[in-house]
C-alpha cells in the first residue's frame, strides 16, 4: 500500500463515521484529517514510502499539537486516531 493509498483509507475511516458520529467524534475527525494529509504530503516531499514513517508522523504531529487542544479534546484525537490507524 502507498501511502497516498493509505491516507484515502484513514480518510474513508473518517468519513464513514459521520452519519453516526458523535458532535465530539466529528470534531476529532475533522481535526485528525488534517494531520493526515499534512503527513502524506511530508511523506510525498521527503519520498517517504514507508507506512510506518508516516504514521509516526502523524503520531508527532498530534503530540506537537497537545498545547492547542484542551486535555479532553485531546484524549478524543488521540482516541479516533488509535481506532483507524489500527
Amino acid at each position: 500500500m502507498t501511502i497516498q493509498e493509505y491516507e484515502e483509507k484513514l480518510l474513508q475511516l473518517i468519513d464513514d463515521g459521520i452519519d453516526t458520529a458523535t458532535d465530539d467524534e466529528l470534531f476529532a475527525g475533522g481535526y485528525l484529517r488534517g494531520h493526515i494529509s499534512l503527513a502524506a504530503a511530508d511523506c510525498e516531499l521527503e519520498n517517504e514510502s514507508q507506512l510506518s514513517a508516516m504514521k509516526e508522523k502523524v503520531g508527532q504531529s498530534i503530540a506537537d499539537a497537545k498545547s492547542e487542544l484542551s486535555p479532553s479534546d485531546y484524549v478524543l484525537v488521540c482516541q479516533m486516531w488509535k481506532k483507524v490507524s489500527a
